[in-house]
């Protein structure tokens, strides 16, 4: 799963990910170290001109015939059934994103029986992005979206049974694209950057939602 995710880079190093126009690059924002489900993140996604586009929703899907806000948890999708299930198949035919991040965290059973949090990174903290779902709901005016995940393999099985998808970026345009069929968008999540991820151990004060600062990610890197 995943259920916390960073979002440290420069505002000019996450854009430089996807193909957006000037106007989203007038910006900057603070570095997120802990963002949780239903919080605001941006996302990217095909405009009607064709063209890539940044929005922002709560990171909570809802679909677009909800009539009020998901009591379950859809800050997540499974791959596995995200193309049936009600809450997600509409998503998933039609309005598939991109959300950028640079590290995410997942948690084991400490000696003490608390939990112990690991970050866990491309190499070099290379920004990323998971595939998503995004969805519009005019009843209740929100936008929103989720993370797709999948079974764990090598390197992420030794934390947790599954894993949030990271795409590789060749395949964006096609994942991003309306066109893309259900099958395909399907075949194009075993294109992905698992495979390269690493992790080390940080503070349990990430544990909290809560926790907005740095939970030794910096003093980590700084040290190797």
């Amino acid at each position: 799963m995943c259920g916390r995710f960073t979002q440290m880079m420069e505002w000019a190093e996450l854009v430089r990910l996807y193909r957006l126009a000037d106007k989203w690059y007038g910006r900057n924002t603070p570095a997120r170290y802990n963002v949780a489900p239903t919080q605001t993140v941006p996302f990217v996604h095909q405009g009607r001109d064709g063209e890539q586009e940044l929005s922002e929703g709560r990171w909570w899907l809802v679909p677009f015939w909800a009539k009020e806000m998901p009591k379950h948890p859809t800050f997540n999708a499974r791959l596995e059934e995200a193309d049936v299930k009600s809450s997600f198949k509409d998503s998933f035919k039609a309005k598939r994103c991109l959300v950028p991040a640079d590290g995410f965290y997942e948690w084991t059973n400490g000696e003490d029986g608390g939990k112990d949090p690991w970050f866990i990174h491309l190499p070099d903290r290379k920004p990323f992005s998971f595939a998503g779902l995004w969805a519009y709901n005019k009843t209740l005016d929100v936008v929103s979206c989720t993370i797709l995940t999948m079974a764990a393999g090598d390197p992420m099985q030794q934390l947790h049974d599954r894993q949030p998808i990271i795409l590789a970026p060749e395949t964006y345009d096609e994942w991003l694209s309306p066109e893309t069929s259900t099958p395909d968008a399907k075949a194009l999540l075993q294109r992905n950057l698992d495979g390269d991820l690493q992790f080390h151990r940080v503070s349990r004060d990430i544990n909290s939602s809560k926790f907005e600062g740095d939970p030794g990610i910096n003093v980590a890197f700084a040290g190797a």
